[in-house]
């Protein structure tokens, strides 16, 4: 039944109601052979007959009984989707705490003030703390969704990637390696190496980055957080590995640059974060819908992403990602 679609079983569901090709075709505003059509189609793909046809007149047969129960299950359940959606579009408000990794603060404001342009009585507050914090956060219900990079497979949690997130290397202009063009990895060892705390998912991306390459470069600073790293990055302390997302005011006004390096930039994906065993309110479950749709969307028209053309990889690398999480 790979091939079922709903029209077909719309028609099967009226012919089946009306045990009649010619008034089934009337009431869905078809022709006849239109919907014989519609139902020899889905009977070869079943591989056998749902109706039994005495001249005239026709009734199911036994995997016709069969099949219009299970084709009312799914046109109950589509219309259960319809009524949520629904109520989803005409929500009028509501709280949320939404928990963030101090690299969303970048960019999920952006998108929250479209998101409460369309539904502007919902309250939003933002918790902000390292990953380890939003797992806890998560599993003392203080947030209703989370906003982070790696999907935290120590909870019983649903992730969902809904946006791209580039981690560049990062220099001063005036570093060395900055213009020599494209670099292999091991032009990093040695160099003089900041890097963020232990527990924040940019260190996590990192050393899994240094532990598959054979370079060793001189760590020499533990920063735990992204602004006070990009002023010793600019004030030529050492290069980093940062967010995109955090250093678009930077690259524009020549404070920092992006030195080309194989094997980077680390291509990571967002992902929208909740509990399994909690159950969403309206208004999260609008703003996590509004996320999957909008999110991709919002960095391809993103400055910094359309000159880097990093969002040309976008829906390619997030289908990866959705099916890592959920392998088939």
């Amino acid at each position: 039944m790979r091939n079922l679609t709903l029209r077909q079983v719309r028609t099967f569901i009226s012919v089946a109601e009306h045990l009649h090709f010619h008034r089934a075709a009337q009431a869905l505003n078809l022709t006849a052979a239109a919907v014989s059509l519609q139902i020899k189609q889905l009977e070869d793909d079943i591989g056998m007959p749902l109706f039994e046809r005495k001249g005239k007149h026709i009734s199911l047969t036994t995997a016709g009984e069969y099949m219009l129960v299970y084709s009312q299950r799914m046109m109950s359940v589509l219309r259960e989707a319809q009524d949520v959606f629904s109520r989803i579009n005409r929500i009028e408000g509501g709280r949320l705490t939404i928990g963030l990794v101090g690299t969303a603060k970048y960019f999920v404001p952006h998108i929250l003030s479209t998101f409460r342009a369309e539904h502007p009585k919902i309250d939003i507050s933002l918790f902000l703390s390292n990953r380890e914090g939003l797992l806890k956060a998560l599993q003392e219900h203080k947030v209703d969704l989370a906003i982070m990079g790696c999907p935290p497979r120590e909870l019983t949690a649903r992730a969902e990637p809904f946006a791209l997130h580039p981690l560049v290397l990062v220099a001063s202009p005036s570093h060395p390696l900055a213009q020599q063009g494209r670099l292999p990895v091991s032009a990093l060892e040695g160099e003089d190496f900041i890097i963020r705390e232990i527990g924040s998912g940019c260190r996590r991306a990192v050393e899994q980055f240094l532990s598959t390459h054979p370079v060793n470069p001189h760590i020499t600073m533990e920063i735990p957080n992204n602004e006070t790293i990009k002023q010793a990055v600019i004030a030529g302390m050492g290069m980093s590995i940062m967010s995109l997302h955090t250093i678009g005011l930077e690259l524009q006004n020549n404070l920092l640059t992006i030195v080309d390096m194989e094997h980077l930039p680390i291509m990571r994906t967002w992902h929208v974060v909740h509990l399994q065993s909690k159950v969403l309110s309206l208004a999260a479950e609008a703003l996590r819908y509004y996320l999957l749709e909008q999110g991709e969307a919002y960095f391809a028209n993103d400055a910094v992403f359309s000159q880097y053309k990093f969002a040309e990889h976008s829906a390619q690398l997030i289908e990866t990602a959705k099916a890592e999480l959920h392998p088939q």
